[in-house]
């Protein structure tokens, strides 16, 4: 008798689902989108909605008011560096209609849509990435619907009431840019992720892992633990700042935050003092374990914790007087453990440090971490011989290494590296994801190839075999 009303609501929200795809399809329909000036009209206009001064402002105060998570000025910051980075790489790229002529190959290309995307958002940029994603699919020539979390639904509906404000100020539908209705629930979500043409899913791995089995084409990024090396030849001073800097952002809320230090023994005390005078607190053995009961309770993280500022952490962690002062807490790790403790994932202002024998241990710590959380995501070091970053490279499976830079700001793009402006870093097959870059433009067009002969390109057997058979014979 029970599973009629179960079954019920569930069709209730598949319809309430349908009802938004239908009205995305019609959108796309009137939506200029052969057109590229038309849509990066579209596009600009998104960004313009969180950039707009007052409305990065209100939507970060309203970001940290609706989820308890981060500071105001970092996502300030994030609203509108991310904004600004995405529009500049969007407005470089053609995306509908011819968008490459390559003669000598006999190829040219045409962008097309990929469809009405279902964006899954995480409550840590409930502004910020639901703008971020709607821009890279408007740009495809698509429309998008948002599932917000629930810790961030009042904050993610006033950013798309902003958006879709923009979008009619500039003559285009609104109904581009959607979102699911309030309550949101885990059942609504998957109806989106199983109506959408694509899913596309930052944040929760559980969220990834259903997208990934929802039958819906889907991309997923992976979980972050971002292990740095300060190696024997950094510039220590410059080094402690750059982590500082972006450790401490928006109260490591960030995916790209850095988790841990692993410092190699020839420098290790003189990188813990050039930390501290950056502003870390070096915790005692008594401190850590205060430190280990307040970010765990029952073996998961404590919510009520995680991405506070730091001096309510120093109260809530009974750290010394010293302490309250602080930006974040140091704790020392003699072996890399398990999950739920110091090698996983913190969402907060603690970064745990580990001493390395050399480079070749630095690079083992790096690999236990990575293998109890974070594998695929990314990696920094801090150094200036080229050969160790190319070694790190070579033998660690991550999509992206950081050379010399504040991981936060560099690993979701940076106008000083090459990396794609994004709040969506793909961890590829090591992360159980799709892509092995950051999310962008392109995963959010569909491509013809359209052939034409050229010249023929065929060559000898014994071009192609001669090695062969001169080592193996015939």
């Amino acid at each position: 008798m029970s599973a009629a009303p179960e079954i019920a609501a569930v069709s209730i929200e598949a319809e309430q689902v349908a009802d938004l795809v239908r009205r995305a399809r019609a959108a796309m329909d009137t939506y200029e989108n052969t057109d590229q000036a038309r849509v990066d009209e579209a596009v600009t206009a998104l960004a313009w909605s969180i950039y707009k001064p007052e409305n990065a402002k209100m939507l970060a105060e309203l970001a940290v008011e609706d989820t308890g998570l981060g500071s105001v000025d970092s996502k300030i910051i994030k609203n509108t560096r991310k904004t600004f980075g995405t529009l500049r790489d969007l407005m470089r790229a053609k995306t509908v209609g011819m968008i490459s002529e390559e003669p000598e190959k006999g190829l040219v290309k045409y962008g097309k849509p990929v469809g009405v995307v279902g964006a899954v958002c995480p409550s840590t940029n409930p502004a910020a990435t639901p703008v971020n994603k709607a821009m890279m699919a408007l740009k495809g020539g698509n429309a998008v619907i948002i599932a917000p979390s629930p810790a961030g639904q009042a904050t993610t509906l006033k950013t798309v009431e902003l958006m879709r404000a923009e979008l009619a100020k500039a003559g285009h539908p609104e109904d581009l840019v959607q979102i699911l209705p309030a309550p949101v629930s885990k059942e609504m979500t998957q109806q989106l992720m199983n109506q959408s043409d694509l899913a596309v899913v930052t944040g929760s791995q559980n969220n990834v892992k259903r997208a990934m089995q929802s039958g819906t084409v889907a991309i997923g990024v992976g979980a972050g633990n971002v292990p740095v090396i300060i190696d024997s030849t950094a510039e220590l001073d410059d080094a402690a700042v750059k982590i500082t800097a972006s450790k401490i952002f928006d109260n490591a809320t960030s995916c790209s935050s850095e988790n841990a230090v692993v410092i190699l023994d020839d420098v290790y005390e003189d990188a813990i003092a050039a930390l501290e005078r950056a502003g870390g607190w070096r915790c005692s053995p008594s401190e850590k374990v205060n430190v280990a009961n307040t970010l765990w309770v029952g073996g998961k993280l404590n919510r009520h914790v995680i991405a506070k500022d730091a001096s309510v952490l120093a109260d809530l962690m009974d750290l010394a007087d010293g302490a309250k002062g602080a930006k974040f807490f140091m704790v020392e790790e003699a072996a890399v453990g398990g999950k739920n403790g110091f090698a996983d994932e913190k969402l907060s202002l603690v970064l745990t440090v580990y001493r390395a024998r050399d480079f070749a241990h630095a690079k083992e710590i790096v690999n236990d971490i990575l293998h109890v959380t974070g594998l695929g995501h990314s990696v920094g070091i801090h150094t200036a011989n080229a050969d160790h970053t190319r070694e790190l490279a070579a033998e660690t499976d991550v999509v992206r290494i950081l050379v010399n830079q504040p991981h936060t700001f560099g690993n979701g793009g940076s106008f000083s590296n090459c990396l794609p402006f994004t709040l969506s870093m793909g961890g590829g097959t090591w992360a159980g994801n799709t892509i092995s870059e950051n999310l962008n433009y392109s995963h959010f067009i569909n491509v013809t190839h359209l052939v034409t002969e050229i010249a023929e390109d065929k060559p000898s057997e014994e071009a192609l075999f001669g090695n062969h058979w001169a080592k193996y014979g015939k």
